[in-house]
């Protein structure tokens, strides 16, 4: 009990029920040898076979290629253990220092590119346009800021981290300085920062 294929009369593929499934007979839509062949069915029929030939589940396991070693494990920043690295005070105090100038609009922030990873020279950069953008809104021209370090915390969470807070007096406000610094490639970077 053979069916044409509906919308297609010249179509070489016939289907037959079979326990209440179609399934296609032939070669799954391509004219045989000697049937006349329409567009609509050689379109049909060259999308079944492009369709087998780029499906991803066929790739061999042999072409796959595996990379032997992870590279960032070797050749990423290393951590490094705390009897590597120098006192960390002086570096909180001078990051901490260094940010209330460039907020101030007083320093250039890539002073601190080398201290500081890339997630938070993009945060400092973020808030650095945004004091500009206040500065120039309120006709404010950048001036040095003068203040004095008030308290210093610092705490050790594990080995080669340090997280510090710097509380700094200006003339006008006071503003904490929370620096979370981290040994990789035995020295200190700064891997998050936010003003208070």
């Amino acid at each position: 009990m053979d069916a044409t294929a509906p919308g297609c009369l010249s179509c070489a593929t016939s289907l037959a029920p079979v326990r209440g499934k179609r399934v296609l007979r032939g070669s799954e839509g391509i004219p045989e040898a000697g049937m006349s062949s329409s567009p609509v069915s050689t379109a049909r029929g060259s999308a079944g076979v492009a369709g087998r030939r780029t499906d991803a589940s066929q790739t061999l396991p042999s072409k796959v290629i595996t990379p032997r070693f992870e590279s960032e494990e070797f050749f990423g920043h290393q951590p490094s253990s705390r009897s590597e690295l120098p006192d960390p005070e002086p570096m909180v105090v001078n990051i901490a220092h260094c940010i209330v100038e460039v907020l101030a609009g007083a320093r250039d922030l890539e002073q601190l590119a080398r201290w500081v990873t890339d997630d938070v020279y993009a945060h400092l950069l973020k808030r650095d346009i945004m004091a500009k953008r206040a500065r120039a809104a309120t006709g404010r021209a950048p001036v040095r800021p003068t203040f004095t370090v008030g308290g210093i915390r610092l705490c050790e969470p594990r080995d080669g981290v340090v997280e510090g807070v710097v509380v700094v007096h200006g003339r006008a406000r006071s503003r904490s300085v929370c620096v979370r610094l981290e040994g990789l490639d035995r020295r200190w970077r700064a891997t998050a920062i936010n003003v208070l």
